[in-house]
């Protein structure tokens, strides 16, 4: 995605302009949660994490991998399901320190390649195959210790891209994704980076389209002319009814909030994201609860037109085919 980083620049600009616009009061504690099951997941679960790095290549392109994990995970008794992470445009797991250790203390294993061009989607099921591998190492603190049953994959921006192609490429391992600030595909250069629509129709799975409203140049809800699929709903309506689906945007939110820290400092002299990841952390880990550890309540919260989701006071555009 050659032109994705001039557009992210843009963005930056965008935000810091909001950021300015809003009171003081508002940026302290943005998008906060409403509704009990937001609540619920917006908050840290309940264990403690670790952060390790692979002391091998974990990928086809000799990229080491980040995975984060329950620090108790030896002592456990049960197997964990496990998100495949893709990364940014020039970004790494290091861009994601809050988000990903969020999921790790609802009991995911998360790994992510640290490869910075993860679109294709081959690099996450690489990073699938090591984490297959350490299951099988007893000398790896993963021995046993991985469900495979239920694996899921995320990713912002072009490596959301990535996270759905390697679902849709995955032949039925990888059950669901979350995709952070899908790019519309006339950003994609060369096309095949991004997710071709071929693919996204025949495909299966489910999936949750996830943006910002202040996302208007990327990944914005409203579609920007143009047969390709240019805007999240142009994505979400693109999507086989067969699957499940839910899409939403995070009010005030740009392309980079997903990288907060969970506040968003500043990148040279602009503000690296406008609100922060807060307003991220709770649906789309109740997503991930619910299709990878059977929360049903969590799921319910979908639910087309009347789950909680629905009158969530820090999202709007939502829209799902959960029954």
């Amino acid at each position: 995605m050659k032109r994705l980083s001039r557009a992210i620049c843009i963005t930056l600009v965008s935000a810091t302009a909001l950021a300015a616009a809003l009171p003081a009061a508002a940026q302290s504690v943005p998008n906060a949660p409403t509704g009990p099951v937001e609540t619920q997941y917006y908050a840290n679960g309940a264990y403690a994490t670790t952060q390790t790095r692979s002391t091998v290549a974990c990928d086809s392109k000799g990229n080491q991998c980040d995975v984060f994990y329950p620090t108790n995970i030896a002592s456990l008794n049960t197997r964990l399901p496990l998100v495949l992470w893709a990364n940014g445009t020039g970004s790494t797991a290091d861009n994601y320190p809050n988000w990903l250790k969020h999921l790790a203390s609802w009991g995911f294993i998360v790994v992510a390649t640290r490869d910075q061009q993860t679109g294709y989607g081959n690099t996450v099921l690489d990073s699938l195959a090591y984490m297959q591998a350490q299951d099988t190492n007893p000398a790896s603190p993963f021995y046993q210790r991985i469900d495979f049953a239920h694996v899921g994959a995320a990713g912002h921006s072009q490596g959301a891209s990535g996270a759905a192609n390697a679902m849709f490429h995955s032949v039925g391992v990888i059950k669901t994704t979350v995709t952070f600030e899908l790019p519309n595909q006339n950003w994609c250069n060369p096309a095949d980076n991004c997710l071709l629509t071929p693919t996204l129709t025949g495909g299966s799975g489910s999936i949750f389209y996830v943006s910002g409203t202040a996302d208007s140049l990327i990944a914005p809800d409203t579609q920007s002319g143009g047969t390709q699929l240019n805007s999240q709903t142009a994505w979400y309506n693109a999507t086989p009814s067969t699957m499940l689906k839910a899409k939403g945007l995070l009010k005030g939110a740009n392309h980079n909030d997903i990288t907060g820290t969970p506040g968003c400092g500043l990148l040279g002299f602009l503000k690296a994201c406008a609100n922060g990841v807060y307003g991220y952390l709770g649906y789309p880990t109740a997503w991930l609860a619910w299709q990878l550890k059977g929360d049903a309540v969590a799921g319910a919260a979908f639910k087309s037109g009347t789950g909680e989701f629905f009158t969530a006071n820090a999202w709007q555009g939502r829209v799902s085919n959960i029954p």
